[in-house]
């Protein structure tokens, strides 16, 4: 079986002390493609050394976070994009509206998306999406969007399945991490009428442990967890589940 692991930190300073063992863990189970968001102007150079350290296994995107995103993004976004010269990236990510911590900077996280997009569709590049209480936000610039080359993943999907649908029909796919092995969650539900052709895997490592490793760091290891509740979900096998979503990961990366 092989794994894609749509959205992972692992250059992250978590990982600093057994970055290369955690790695081959999750190789190891299966877990061979890793797609790295990038957050800030801060994590430019760790995301690249990792990629030049694991070269055949790590795919870097390129773009601002929206819990980073200033008063100054253009100039933030300017140091972002000259980085798009130089070297090979499969996605502009990881982009959006976060609107749980501070909405203070609801108007600049929604100009530097916009402005991402843009360039998204420049590249021909898709858009790796964060948005964490802002669903009705990112649907509202996405929509400018519709007749466009414009789609990629929203990251994280924890919403309904009418959301689910409004996505795909705007030419998107969902990322499907820990939060399906939660106890009680209602995820699982939501999902179930959604097609597995518009599903990817994803750790969001460090963050969002699977059950049973919820509090703990995250890792790319766990991703066959996520696949195991999926296949259950949908009356598949973790083989099938494995081979589709990595399709879906290849055809939304090009990788």
């Amino acid at each position: 079986m092989i794994f894609t692991d749509t959205h992972t930190h692992l250059y992250a300073a978590e990982f600093d002390d057994d970055r290369n063992e955690i790695i081959q863990r999750a190789i190891d189970k299966g877990v061979t493609n890793f797609m790295l968001p990038n957050i800030d102007e801060a994590s430019i150079d760790p995301l690249h050394k990792l990629c030049d350290q694991w070269p055949e296994n790590m795919y870097p995107m390129m773009g601002l976070h929206p819990s980073s995103v200033q008063e100054n993004y253009k100039t933030q976004l300017s140091g972002i994009f000259d980085y798009l010269q130089n070297r090979k990236y499969y996605a502009i990510g990881e982009i959006g509206i976060d609107l749980y911590w501070d909405t203070s900077l609801e108007k600049e996280q929604r100009k530097a998306f916009r402005m991402q997009c843009e360039t998204a569709v420049e590249k021909d590049l898709p858009v790796v999406i964060h948005m964490r209480n802002s669903y009705d936000a990112v649907i509202e610039e996405i929509k400018d969007y519709n007749s466009s080359r414009l789609g990629g993943i929203f990251h994280c999907f924890t919403g309904t399945e009418t959301q689910a649908k409004e996505i795909i029909n705007l030419g998107f796919s969902i990322g499907i991490g820990g939060v399906l092995t939660f106890k009680n969650a209602r995820l699982s539900k939501e999902i179930l009428n959604i097609p597995i052709e518009k599903i990817v895997l994803e750790t969001d490592s460090p963050y969002l442990s699977p059950h049973p490793f919820r509090g703990k760091r995250n890792e790319s290891s766990h991703i066959p967890l996520i696949a195991r509740i999926l296949a259950d979900i949908k009356n598949m096998t973790i083989e099938q589940v494995a081979e589709i979503t990595t399709a879906n990961a290849k055809q939304i990366f090009r990788f």
